[in-house]
């Protein structure tokens, strides 16, 4: 019997099981159906023989002031930072046991108990969930299994695809070519007679001339550079199945008369001439 180890433990006790690089799925949100938030995920439980997640702790703040369950983790959909329970109810996770964080969880007893907890009277009959195997399994998208060659082969956790986006910062210099003006002063000597004299307009006369520049002026716009595309391949193949199959042939004489194996002649009332003649004619 397999038994459950936290996934907080797991790298000290059963580091060559499951690798350097894994999934953890602590402190994400948890939604339950129709994406109602519950609370956080506390944790997980792993399967020490095959290193697989089999649970989800969730902390059911949300719908009880204090709970935690053990929910199985195929049923969960992992969303970015979030874990959505699609078709867990509020009912279900009351007929649930608390998690116990002392107990020696076994993976066939829990398995045992989810399906008595997910059909019990207490739950609107709409909301009850016949729980199939595949259900303790980890979604896709978390987990990639590959097989190790040991003496025996187990199925482990090799990798999980996380595509993000992160900004860098960098500076740009720009060459710009501005104008500006400069007073340029011109004098000229004249020697003409005038009938003004000196002093008489001092101060009243004066040349303003406005010089301009121009100033560069910098606006930023955001541009895509790259899609990133994140999908997955399915590979088929063709396999040859070879079968015995039987059939049932009629035995005749040179006579036309309908004989055994051993040659006896079998006397038929079901039996027509005109079957004998059809097969014959064959």
């Amino acid at each position: 019997m397999s038994q459950l180890i936290r996934l907080k433990d797991i790298q000290a006790t059963h580091r060559d099981l499951i690798g350097d690089d894994y999934y953890d799925p602590t402190g994400k949100t948890a939604y339950g159906a129709a994406e109602e938030k519950i609370g956080k995920i506390e944790g997980a439980l792993v399967e020490d023989i095959t290193g697989r997640i089999r649970y989800l702790i969730v902390d059911a703040g949300g719908w009880f002031s204090s709970k935690e369950v053990l929910v199985p983790a195929g049923l969960a959909r992992i969303v970015g930072d979030d874990v959505f329970f699609d078709s867990l109810t509020k009912s279900q996770v009351e007929a649930m046991e608390e998690y116990d964080h002392d107990y020696q969880y076994s993976y066939n007893e829990q398995a045992n108990k989810d399906r008595q907890a997910f059909v019990a009277d207490t739950i609107p009959a709409e909301e009850r969930l016949e729980l199939k195997d595949d259900y303790y399994n980890a979604p896709n998208t978390l987990e990639l299994l590959e097989e190790r060659l040991t003496v025996n082969k187990d199925r482990i956790v090799a990798g999980l695809v996380k595509v993000g986006k992160h900004v860098v910062s960098e500076d740009r210099a720009v060459d710009v070519e501005l104008e500006e003006e400069h007073a340029h002063i011109e004098r000229t000597e004249v020697n003409r007679p005038t009938d003004r004299r000196i002093g008489d307009d001092l101060g009243a006369e004066s040349v303003q001339v406005e010089l301009e520049a121009e100033r560069a002026n910098v606006t930023k716009e955001t541009f895509v550079t790259e899609e990133v595309n994140v999908g997955k391949t399915t590979e088929r193949h063709t396999e040859t199945v070879h079968e015995t199959i039987q059939r049932e042939e009629l035995d005749i004489d040179r006579d036309g008369n309908i004989v055994d194996r051993e040659g006896n002649i079998i006397d038929r009332d079901d039996i027509t001439a005109d079957d004998v003649r059809a097969y014959r004619n064959k």
